[in-house]
């Protein structure tokens, strides 16, 4: 067996789910559906990548989603002005 998978949020280590069926036991229930169109739809050249992008939404990290609003503002206000 592969070992876990970590990574740091808020400056503490979690383990990163990394099989199809612990990824979607990680995901909120509301998300579980489209994970499962996600990883039903992929090919053997792109699984790798869907499986890293659900993987990272399972673990959820505030200070980053934080910081990804505030760009999305900024950039939907420079949008605004321009």
């Amino acid at each position: 067996m592969a070992e876990p998978l970590k990574t740091f949020v808020g400056g503490a280590e979690v383990e990163v789910p990394n099989s199809i069926p612990e990824i979607r036991a990680a995901l909120p229930e509301e998300r579980r559906e489209e994970f499962d169109r996600a990883i039903n739809a992929a090919g053997v050249h792109d699984i790798h990548a869907v499986m890293r992008h659900w993987m990272m939404e399972a673990v959820p990290d505030p200070e980053a989603e934080a910081l990804l609003e505030r760009l999305a503002a900024d950039e939907a206000e420079r949008r605004g002005v321009a």
